[in-house]
């Protein structure tokens, strides 16, 4: 990495998307390839989310167990969990599960927590009333106490502990993160001192509003911008190749993203938006499915072509994004071949990131 680009991270982001012609032993073995591939590269994480029911977005079940297995096999590299779906937790076994994968990863574990996506909670059995976000946000302050006292008690409106004791206990101080579309999440990390995820496959301009909302939450609390962006990444020393190679893994990767609303039952438009969730039912990720692909590439939805075009769309979002420190792309996904994201990762590192340049005082990581 350039001196230049000294305090900007660049990581790798993978929602191990699970295809139909796909194996999951093969496609496990090819993530944990890949993860070993990015540590001998440089780069400074690997993340996947967490998320469950919905093959086509996601069979990431257990990241911790992935990440357990990555440590023996890297040096460098850190891993991220982006984000713990916290609904789905007990907060108090989460605290204990979180130190238990920082001692097995040699302490290289970076973490955040989320809702979860809103078509989550169907076929999870959980509730989608007005108790969804401060359930969330209660749980949140009960898992912070548990990772950071090792006895505690708690006394809450949906938790009640006595006397708790988290082991394995551990005195770190975790790198956490928030993601999401909804304001709260961002007013909610900027309060924390947490960074925030940009999701992938959203242009700068959707989430403008939150992500400036963030920055004035930050200056209010005395707290730093740490925003994260992620996006969808295929490259190629010739433009057209490029263009060729990415169209199929591309597509199929806003299709596997956008599967839970449009190949399986919708949660009713009340209950989401009573629980918080009304993204879901905006059909921003309907409408994401029907635009061409070569739109997607003009619009700044995913990055497509060769080193310097890429590295042009990474100069175009850090003249917008102020508190930008990191640069996450996803290659693996969309049923992507074992090869092409090894390609994207080497194309990548080799030959986009050395040419980054960070503006003194600004998107220095913390």
């Amino acid at each position: 990495m350039s001196e230049e680009a000294v305090g900007m991270r660049f990581s790798l982001y993978s929602e191990i998307q699970f295809h139909p012609h796909q194996c999951a032993e093969r496609l496990y073995a090819d993530v944990l390839d890949q993860i070993q591939h990015a540590d001998r590269l440089g780069y400074d994480a690997y993340a996947v989310i967490e998320h469950f029911f919905y093959p086509k977005f996601s069979i990431s079940a257990n990241p911790t167990a992935l990440f357990a297995a990555a440590a023996q096999r890297t040096k460098d590299i850190r891993f991220r969990t982006m984000l713990h779906a916290l609904p789905y937790h007990n907060p108090t076994v989460l605290a204990s599960v979180i130190h238990a994968t920082d001692i097995l990863t040699g302490g290289r574990y970076e973490w955040g927590v989320g809702r979860g996506h809103g078509w989550i909670p169907l076929p999870a059995g959980e509730p989608l009333d007005e108790h969804a976000r401060p359930r969330y946000e209660e749980a949140v302050d009960l898992l912070l106490t548990a990772l950071e006292q090792e006895r505690f008690s708690h006394e809450g409106t949906y938790f009640n502990v006595s006397d708790g004791h988290v082991v394995p206990f551990r005195k770190t101080k975790y790198r956490v993160y928030l993601g999401g579309t909804s304001d709260r999440t961002y007013t909610l990390a900027a309060e924390r001192g947490w960074g925030v995820a940009v999701p992938p496959l959203l242009p700068y301009k959707v989430l403008e509003q939150q992500l400036d909302l963030y920055r004035t939450t930050c200056k209010e609390h005395g707290t730093e911008p740490d925003i994260v962006w992620i996006h969808a990444c295929h490259l190629d020393e010739d433009r057209e190749t490029a263009f060729r190679e990415g169209r199929d893994w591309i597509t199929s990767f806003i299709k596997g993203n956008c599967s839970p609303l449009t190949e399986w039952p919708k949660a009713p438009t009340d209950d989401l938006i009573k629980a918080g969730y009304g993204f879901y039912t905006a059909g921003i990720m309907e409408q994401l499915n029907e635009v061409p692909y070569e739109q997607l590439i003009e619009d700044d939805y995913v990055w497509v072509g060769t080193p310097g075009d890429i590295l042009k769309r990474i100069e175009e979002t850090q003249a917008v994004c102020e508190g930008l420190t990191e640069i996450g792309i996803t290659v693996n996904a969309g049923g992507a071949p074992h090869w092409m994201a090894i390609k994207n990762q080497e194309l990548f590192a080799e030959q986009v990131i050395p040419h980054v340049k960070v503006a003194p005082g600004k998107g220095q990581a913390g």
